[in-house]
């Protein structure tokens, strides 16, 4: 997902030339300052909604298009939609999930029970493939910003979108390819039957101006929407090694694993990357 930020050669140089000196103390001036962030959360969702409303899923074509006459619109699929509440930066926000598929993590010939490990948590890394887009209006989406359809690792520190750690809550994976004996796939590792989706997330989640290191981004303060399918995951993934899975370190039960700090000793350390709580 970092790539998603470096997609164009010229924002590596708008990074630098979008901070502005202050001639009296020759300091960095934020360029969004006059941002307000819970006012932009609600447009941004005003502006979700009304893509949700303009627009329908075409399986035919696996892709998204303008609502026609005898289309059903995404919003109106209410067996399919989800929403999630998910709160970052004292802002809260919402999280659109439109469900193809939950994902089926057994081989019907050669699986068991033991194979499904549920769903993945906030904090677990997840396997996933993804095609990234820009909502542009209630009716237009931006050309595809980054994809992987092989399949990528991510783990919750590293990822830039965090609007998906609420999004694959709602899948499950899927199984790996097997030979017809039921012995390991002799050639490139396979998942089938992953959870698929379509993720629509707004600004706050993704590239929001609040952190700094998106002021060069192309997408900053954009509302996003990704394909989604989910591979794998790992399920009570524990990012510091302490034995205790990342997610029972959410000390506020709020989602957000960043804003949780109980070691005086270590101020910047957020628990679930702090070995010693």
């Amino acid at each position: 997902m970092n790539k998603i930020k470096h997609i164009f050669l010229l924002m590596l140089l708008s990074l630098v030339l979008i901070y502005s000196c202050n001639d009296n103390n020759n300091t960095f001036v934020n360029p969004f300052t006059s941002v307000d962030h819970e006012a932009l959360a609600i447009s941004d969702n005003d502006s979700i909604l009304l893509f949700l409303k303009n627009n329908y899923y075409d399986a035919a074509s696996d892709a998204v298009k303008t609502l026609v006459p005898g289309k059903i619109a995404l919003f109106d699929e209410k067996e399919k939609l989800t929403i999630t509440d998910a709160r970052r930066n004292n802002f809260d926000y919402k999280i659109y999930v439109y469900k193809i598929k939950e994902g089926n993590p057994i081989d019907p010939e050669f699986g068991n029970s033991e194979d499904d490990k549920g769903n993945p948590a906030v904090s677990d890394s997840i396997y996933v493939k993804y095609s990234g887009q820009s909502i542009r209006s209630s009716v237009e989406l931006s050309t595809v910003f980054d994809s992987n359809t092989s399949g990528a690792w991510f783990s919750y520190e590293r990822l830039a979108v965090r609007g998906w750690s609420f999004g694959f809550t709602h899948f499950k994976g899927g199984y790996l390819k097997k030979e017809e004996n039921g012995e390991t796939l002799n050639g490139p590792i396979t998942y089938l039957d992953g959870g698929k989706g379509i993720l629509f997330i707004p600004s706050g989640m993704s590239y929001t101006s609040i952190n700094a290191n998106n002021y060069g981004s192309a997408l900053v303060n954009q509302n996003l929407m990704f394909n989604v399918e989910l591979l794998d995951f790992v399920k009570n993934t524990d990012h510091d090694n302490d034995g205790k899975p990342s997610s029972e370190e959410d000390t506020n039960n709020d989602g957000d694993l960043e804003n949780d700090f109980s070691d005086n000793s270590r101020p910047g350390v957020p628990d679930y990357l702090n070995p010693t709580i």
